[in-house]
């Protein structure tokens, strides 16, 4: 892989990048499609990365489908495939961690204390290989997305990451591997997600300012859902992915929802400008 984009690079070409851990679904193929916009050559990795699972949490199970995959990208005229094998990425005596300190400690790092700091190794792993001049990434895990830019400009690497939109199923529940996970009613009751979005971006349209009362709001209707179990939601300023106590006019938030339907447990957002 380092040869294909080394040779690549030296006849001038642009390279994008879109890391995944395969499965993959129209979340993805977005990305895919916005690198082939942008850069001349894509590669797409798909890594299941253990370093980011906790030891309760779904590393074997994680759906996997290779074949599948490959027709996918094949179809969508994916340059290169890198499906690198656990060994290649972490051979005996690895001992080697990327960490993002501050913006790491909250919201999803507050639930998965180990996650970001496996994100963020596998994910240097895969530019240093790769040399991409561009990365992509889905706003669905925004706060990742932001983790991995404030690594790029701290450590000072030669690639611009692009966030691309939510891609949503008909009905509003946003795209994920994990979706098949849920039952017929908890699939039903994880709709409430994408309500309660809509209503906090109603609430600010009619002004309200105050983080607590669209948080309460939105609380108020995820709870109506009897299969839930909320985890959090945040509001938080987009640049520096702080929580906000009150929304301030012509600024940017993320609102932050991770709940758990059943087993299975979800996350999405909201980009919102007051």
């Amino acid at each position: 892989m380092q040869r294909l984009s080394a040779k690549n690079k030296a006849v001038g070409k642009t390279i994008g990048l879109v890391p995944t851990m395969g499965y993959l679904h129209a979340g993805h193929l977005s990305l895919v499609k916005k690198s082939k916009e942008k850069a001349d050559i894509t590669v797409v990795s798909i890594f299941v990365n253990p370093t980011q699972f906790a030891p309760n949490e779904d590393l074997l199970k994680y759906p996997r489908d290779i074949v599948h995959d490959k027709k996918l990208l094949k179809k969508a005229g994916v340059d290169y495939v890198f499906i690198p094998s656990v060994e290649e990425i972490y051979p005996k005596g690895f001992q080697t961690f990327v960490e993002v300190d501050k913006i790491t400690r909250h919201f999803e790092g507050e639930f998965r204390p180990i996650h970001f700091k496996g994100v963020t190794t596998i994910v240097s792993i895969l530019f240093n290989i790769v040399r991409p001049d561009y990365a992509f990434f889905g706003q669905k895990d925004a706060q990742q997305a932001a983790i991995i830019k404030r690594m790029v400009k701290d450590l000072k690497m030669d690639l611009e990451i692009i966030v691309c939109p939510i891609i949503r199923e008909q009905d509003g529940l946003a795209k994920s591997s994990r979706n098949i996970y849920l039952s017929v009613q908890e699939r039903k009751d994880a709709l409430v997600l994408s309500r309660s979005l809509k209503t906090a971006q109603r609430l600010i349209k009619e002004d309200t300012k105050s983080a607590t009362a669209i948080i309460n709001k939105m609380k108020e209707e995820i709870s109506s859902v009897s299969t839930s179990k909320l985890d959090y939601i945040k509001i938080v300023d987009k640049e520096k992915f702080e929580e906000a106590g009150s929304l301030s006019v012509g600024k940017k938030y993320y609102i932050l929802i991770a709940c758990k339907f059943g087993k299975t447990r979800l996350i999405d957002n909201i980009l919102i400008k007051t």
